[in-house]
């Protein structure tokens, strides 16, 4: 009777520990798939990056007038933005229009004043668009409610902060707190579908074609603006460097890292003693496009305001990730103001 007894007991703990395995086993397995199904798959698509998320993508691009005078250097803010247009503004002076979309640093600036090709540029984004001052061509288009804007000639010292180590006009800031803040006053909306670029896939990077390069010098016709764009093959990532200084973000310390160089000549002509120039960013014509140390020579047109690579009639592929858009005047043009090494 003992002996049956034991047997009875000895039966219930093995059909106990039976059961109690494969529920364990049930629990552990089915959570890890599931993760693994979601980390593999986003969501949604940030449109001027062409990386994957699974937040909603709908948030407005914001475009900011950015000072690149040698006394505004380094600047706050540069290496979070999606997309930067380096254009020239009077005489060999460049400035950047930084737009944001998929991230947001909390400083940025300086804030430097408006032109009408910048003010163009921005609204083909369908951007909010940030600047301080404006000459008098970009006044007419933005009293014209052209495009959704702040003006720090109306919010400085409120929105708009000066910066107690640089002197102005070097010094105007605005924080991303701030500009929700603006554009909440002023009734701007802050959701709107921002129009995308071509991306790579991951399984295509390997399709990139073109010369290897792994330095760009590009002249603007002066020393404290010409511009060397550095590949990093261990990162596969280029740096920006101004006047042999790397381009990085003053309150981070972070370095500017870019998947993709755009470099595009357009006709540039000066209509004013100020050095003031009308820039043609319609017509078209040829590029450069630099990705993972290669350049590919294209053409540019301009889609909705913004500007495209084009290998004939379709749509070049950009790298996921980070672009930089330098736009030059054709003459001397492409040739003449860019030299490409290994060095």
């Amino acid at each position: 009777m003992l002996r049956k007894a034991g047997f009875m007991v000895a039966l219930v703990f093995v059909l106990l520990a039976g059961c109690s395995g494969n529920k364990e086993e049930t629990i552990i397995d089915k959570p890890q798939t599931d993760k693994e199904e979601v980390a593999a798959k986003p969501v949604n698509t940030y449109p001027l990056t062409g990386v994957g998320t699974d937040e909603e993508v709908n948030h407005r691009a914001v475009s900011v007038m950015v000072n690149n005078h040698p006394k505004a250097r380094p600047q706050s803010g540069l290496s979070k933005a999606d997309v930067v247009y380096e254009v020239l503004a009077e005489s060999n002076i460049t400035r950047f229009l930084a737009i944001y979309q998929s991230e947001f640093p909390e400083n940025i600036g300086p804030i430097r004043s408006a032109r009408d090709y910048y003010i163009e540029l921005a609204k083909g984004y369908e951007s909010l668009y940030i600047f301080h001052g404006w000459s008098p061509d970009a006044k007419k288009l933005i009293q014209s409610d052209y495009i959704d804007h702040l003006n720090g000639l109306n919010h400085d010292g409120t929105l708009f902060k000066r910066s107690s180590d640089r002197k102005a006009p070097h010094n105007s800031y605005i924080t991303y707190e701030n500009i929700l803040e603006g554009a909440q006053k002023e009734g701007y909306s802050m959701e709107e579908n921002t129009p995308p670029y071509s991306f790579f896939s991951d399984d295509e990077t390997g399709l990139i074609s073109g010369e290897d390069y792994k330095v760009a010098a590009l002249s603007y016709g002066s020393l404290d603006y010409d511009v060397t764009y550095k590949y990093d093959s261990a990162s596969e990532k280029y740096t920006r460097h101004t006047a042999g200084v790397r381009t990085e973000d003053q309150d981070t310390k972070d370095p500017v890292l870019l998947d993709n160089i755009l470099i595009v000549e357009a006709i540039h002509k000066v209509i004013d003693d100020k050095g003031r120039r009308s820039i043609d960013l319609t017509a078209g014509g040829d590029a450069y496009l630099l990705q993972k140390g290669k350049r590919l020579e294209i053409q540019w047109v301009s889609k909705d305001g913004r500007i495209v690579p084009v290998s004939g009639e379709t749509e070049v592929k950009l790298v996921q990730g980070k672009t930089w858009i330098n736009i030059i005047p054709d003459q001397p043009g492409l040739n003449n103001s860019v030299k490409l090494s290994n060095d």
